[in-house]
């Protein structure tokens, strides 16, 4: 039976709700669950009574989680980078659990350095996990989840999907080109009754600082550097446990969701855009050939 046939197969049978629960798991299929907040999701789901297929690069980082729940996880070997081996752990996962609820690409890590530091392989190094590795997942999923009609991809972005910070170029390139993917992918599978959502975390005590990948540092921007350093206060990864249940099983989820403290600075980021594309909209619509209209002002 082919992975589509297998799950057409189980989706004929509506899910179930009791007094507000499933009677039936959710099923997941995470990506980078071996720690962070891949781990806190993956555990979250577990514990619920949901199945989960938990991929990591190390699949013995996984052996907690089943000497813990058993047969209710599959644990996988899996770099997201590698197209054949994202098909195969997806078909594996059909002929384990015989349907796909939740599809959560979380796989990625950060790369460090100011944009002229970067080498040619750092930066598609970063790209292939962070941005083709989550494509590859997608693509390898949608034909299970267009056939159930129905299902949920999140893609973990981050804060870093829609603002940025100096040195961090080539992560927010990685998360900014997924966002702009999942913009378009929304629209595209909202018919098959799929959902697509952005995460955005903000920073989390995940232990994602110690696993930076570093450039070589030039010396020209040493002063950058130190002048430019953020400070992040890290938030309580286990907090965000609730919030993504809450997404995964809201009726009609969000396109986009932050989870922490990003949106009074996103806030102010993206009034700040609105003004200059307003002071320059007379440049703007001279480009297309118009004059621009007179703006109404509030007495």
């Amino acid at each position: 039976m082919s992975r589509v046939q297998k799950s057409r197969w189980w989706n004929a049978s509506p899910r179930r709700r009791v007094e507000g629960m499933n009677t039936t798991p959710t099923i997941w299929f995470v990506t980078g669950a071996a720690k962070g907040l891949g781990r806190e999701w993956t555990e979250a789901a577990l514990e619920r009574g949901d199945r989960v297929t938990a991929t990591a690069r190390d699949v013995r980082a996984l052996d907690p989680l089943v000497e813990a729940y058993g047969d209710a996880v599959l644990p996988l070997s899996l770099d997201v980078t590698d197209r054949a081996a994202v098909a195969a752990a997806v078909d594996r996962h059909v002929e384990r659990f015989g349907r796909l609820d939740v599809v959560v690409n979380n796989a990625g890590y950060g790369q460090v350095g100011m944009v002229e530091e970067l080498t040619e392989q750092e930066l598609r190094d970063q790209l292939e996990t962070n941005f083709f590795g989550a494509v590859w997942v997608t693509q390898a999923v949608l034909p299970v989840l267009r056939a159930q009609r129905s299902g949920r991809i999140l893609q973990v972005t981050s804060e870093g999907g829609v603002r940025a910070f100096p040195g961090f170029g080539a992560y927010h390139a990685s998360k900014w080109a997924l966002e702009g993917l999942t913009e378009a992918l929304a629209q595209e599978v909202a018919p098959f009754g799929v959902h697509v959502t952005d995460v955005e975390p903000g920073p989390y005590a995940t232990g994602f600082g110690p696993g930076l990948r570093v450039s070589a540092e030039h010396p020209d921007y040493a002063e950058v550097r130190v002048a430019t350093a953020p400070a992040f206060e890290l938030g309580d990864p286990r907090a965000t446990r609730a919030a993504l249940l809450r997404v995964v099983d809201a009726e009609r989820p969000p396109l986009h969701v932050f989870l922490g403290r990003p949106l009074a600075a996103v806030e102010e980021l993206y009034a700040e855009r609105l003004r200059t594309w307003r002071e320059w909209e007379p440049v703007a619509l001279a480009a297309f050939g118009e004059a621009a209209p007179a703006r109404r002002v509030a007495p």
